[in-house]
């Protein structure tokens, strides 16, 4: 069964790094790195509801549709169409249509009774068998029946209970909400973990559960989900470790942030297709994976500020990547810079600070064109070169103070100079027998695959 599309709808386009301009991040006063050009407003509200009752969301990097809903504003309560409020006769409903609205019915009103606390009222809307009055639930037209006619049919598209400070459980019948593309659960209260019948919700693409009080392991059930392709858990209190799997679904977004996940990141990173993979504010420990280095261009954000990663970064990061962002502060990473990572010629922002990081910071990094903001404050470098020192002039956040530079102010005390941190760690390097400049690389690629000029 498809949904109507709304002719030509747009998506409201900003970088996930930027969850500071939606309303789901803005009572947790979280600092956003990249200019506030680039934040789009709440406006994507609106275009959001024309994309969520399309049946397979275009999900990449800056088109999400996330936030709907903040600061009191709901879907549904005389939306979804066929309620007009016209006296025109209204088609009687097919069968198909009926069964999943009661399913409907069931679902919600067996969830109304696991909310135990409703400030704002919204569940006590929920009353009648008309679900598409319940305030914070969508209907939306089926485009058509299983013989390629039109219908008025409708059926439950999305929920959206944004901010409702709503306290409760999920309950194992929201599985009967199968035409469901998008859930939205940010800023409520609810407790407990997710159903194992979620694996049910077989159109559902966004699930939203972030800044609530789940607990308990990894929600395997949401890797279940077959069509899921934006997953939010932030701001819970999920523990243990993440599971493989989470890489090997075709999941483009992955906001795991803010939790008490810990155990080392699986080696099969690399596998994840995802545009954004935010790990940031765990206890992961052990290496960053080798894998990482071999994402393709799909991957433009990575966060894994503030966990206990150790080791160096891996040499192949960059060589097979288009990142903006890549954040690995407040971690103990050692070693040197590696040098692919001049190879990252979208890079935007680049934070390695907060580490155990020595060696001198080399022009291949930089030299990076796109760079917007560099930080390697609190580390243990030993210099920078020329072009590094050029950062300033270029308007690029440069960012080298608390580290073991002569001549330079706010660096560290001689004495924690003298000692560098992980001195005998060996990184494995690519085999090169001079610094990787894919500058260079790049160019003679160019000049091999150019056609040669015609003879005279």
């Amino acid at each position: 069964m498809k949904v109507k599309m709304l002719s030509n709808p747009t998506i409201c386009s900003h970088k996930y790094y930027n969850f500071i301009c939606t309303t789901s991040l803005e009572s947790h006063n979280i600092v956003t790195h990249l200019s506030p050009t680039k934040m789009k407003k709440k406006t994507c509200f609106l275009v959001l509801l024309l994309q969520i009752i399309a049946t397979q969301a275009a999900i990449s990097v800056g088109r999400v549709g996330v936030t709907i809903g903040g600061g009191g504003v709901w879907i549904g309560g005389g939306g979804g169409g066929g309620r007009s409020g016209n006296n025109s006769p209204t088609p009687a409903p097919s069968i198909a249509s009926t069964r999943s609205l009661s399913n409907a019915y069931t679902a919600l009103q067996a969830w109304k009774s696991a909310i135990k606390d409703d400030p704002l009222g919204i569940v006590t809307t929920w009353v009648g068998s008309n679900v598409c009055n319940y305030k914070g639930v969508f209907c939306a037209n089926p485009e058509d029946d299983d013989n390629g006619e039109s219908t008025t049919d409708q059926i439950v598209a999305g929920i959206d209970l944004n901010h409702a400070n709503l306290q409760g459980t999920l309950v194992k019948e929201l599985s009967l909400l199968t035409d469901i593309t998008l859930l939205h659960l940010n800023s409520n209260r609810f407790t407990g973990t997710i159903p194992n019948t979620f694996r049910n919700l077989v159109s559902l693409t966004e699930l939203d559960l972030s800044n609530n009080q789940f607990s308990g392991p990894f929600p395997y059930p949401t890797l279940q989900i077959p069509n899921l392709l934006y997953l939010d858990l932030r701001y819970n209190l999920f523990t243990g470790p993440i599971p493989q799997d989470l890489f090997n679904t075709k999941l483009d977004a992955i906001f795991l942030n803010n939790n008490q996940f810990s155990g080392q990141i699986p080696q099969n990173l690399g596998n994840s297709p995802a545009s954004v993979i935010n790990l940031a504010n765990n206890n992961f420990n052990g290496d960053i994976p080798f894998s990482i280095g071999y994402m393709g261009p799909r991957l433009k954000e990575i966060l894994l500020i503030n966990n206990q990663l150790s080791g160096c970064i891996p040499q192949g990061i960059g060589i097979f990547s288009d990142l903006q962002v890549f954040d690995a502060s407040f971690n103990s990473l050692m070693g040197h810079v590696p040098d692919s990572i001049s190879c990252l010629t979208d890079i935007e922002i680049l934070n390695l600070g907060h580490n155990k990081l020595s060696g001198v910071l080399p022009d291949l990094v930089c030299s990076l064109k796109s760079l917007v903001n560099l930080s390697v404050a609190y580390n243990f470098f030993s210099g920078f070169s020329q072009e590094c020192g050029q950062l300033l002039l270029r308007n690029v956040g440069f960012d080298f103070s608390i580290n073991c530079i002569p001549g330079r102010e706010m660096q560290r005390p001689q004495p924690e100079c003298s000692v560098i941190p992980g001195g005998g760690l060996s990184c494995l390097r690519i085999p090169s027998v001079k610094l990787l400049d894919c500058g260079a690389l790049f160019a003679t690629q160019d000049t091999t695959t150019s056609p040669s000029p015609s003879s005279p």
